[in-house]
């Protein structure tokens, strides 16, 4: 069975590895794209194995979401023997009912990002792959579930819009998304929701809210502070209550996944490529095949 990757988002390098499990081994993986980041293997407390990477960093946030190999990572990730991902991401809310601290499993995704790689395969043909849903329906309800005997507050569905940053949001930037149906804005679900699809892996978000997007809620300006005010005191402590619980999230949604089939559609994304016999069984070759186009 393969492995779990859980993609660690704002917050992760605060926690100790040791939290999610006994840390078994780590490595930085060779890609076609550069250096993945640091992936850890972890022991979980029943015995089995999974894969955690820090998104922004080891130690604190050192890498802006615009800057991150998502390629490198979830290539890096399939190489190591991942099938199915979590990652958990810290947006804005652009609803007042959606409140910092608590939790959130999008469902859909809007893409403002402007310069970012969003794709294996730039030559060749390939990569029409379906977008609905955006998340893999297992992975969701996972955890869904999980979130839901912590006893979490845990919003079922939500659209994510995807921007650039790693400046925050214009007030009528802001506007502009939420009459598009947007609920939430972020920096980091795109391109990985889609890398991992083109690679046939499951890929599910859970969002912890941070803060009401600009405009939402007056907030004044205070120097010096995260966001410049945009976060009270009190919704920070709620915020920071939500990322202590992610340890305890990741292990019970990783042990349903470890537990479940895939009855999803995921692993046969790429599958009318293989009967026109465009690419073999080795995902490795479907992306070296893209490089001899060039």
């Amino acid at each position: 069975m393969g492995k779990v990757l859980v993609i660690g988002g704002s917050g992760a390098y605060t926690l100790e590895k040791g939290e999610f499990g006994e840390v078994v081994g780590v490595k930085r993986v060779e890609t076609p794209f550069g250096l993945s980041n640091p992936i850890y293997t972890i022991k979980h407390p029943n015995g089995f194995e999974y894969l955690f990477l820090s998104r922004h960093g080891e130690r604190d946030y050192t890498k802006t979401a615009p800057f991150v190999n998502y390629r490198a990572n979830i290539y890096g990730a399939k190489e190591l023997g991942a099938e199915r991902v979590i990652a958990w991401t810290g947006p804005g809310s652009l609803k007042r009912d959606l409140k910092p601290g608590e939790f959130v499993v999008p469902h859909d995704i809007l893409d403002f990002t402007k310069g970012r790689k969003t794709t294996f395969f730039e030559n060749g043909g390939l990569g029409f792959v379906r977008q609905s849903p955006v998340f893999c329906p297992q992975v969701r309800e996972c955890l869904l579930e999980s979130l839901k005997e912590l006893k979490e507050t845990v919003h079922d569905g939500g659209v994510y819009c995807c921007t650039e940053g790693p400046r925050l949001e214009t007030p009528a930037e802001i506007r502009a998304m939420e009459r598009l149906g947007g609920e939430l804005v972020g920096m980091t679900l795109v391109p990985e929701v889609f890398l991992a699809k083109e690679l046939e892996m499951c890929y599910g978000a859970v969002c912890y809210v941070t803060n009401f997007a600009e405009g939402v809620k007056e907030a004044a300006f205070k120097e010096g502070e995260l966001f410049e005010g945009m976060v009270s005191g009190e919704e920070m402590e709620r915020v920071n209550q939500a990322v202590r619980r992610f340890p305890e999230v990741v292990k019970l949604c990783v042990e349903k996944l470890y537990r479940l089939e895939r009855t999803c559609h995921c692993p046969k994304l790429m599958e009318r490529y293989r009967r026109k016999g465009r690419i073999g069984t080795d995902w490795r070759q479907w992306i070296l095949e893209e490089f001899d186009y060039q």
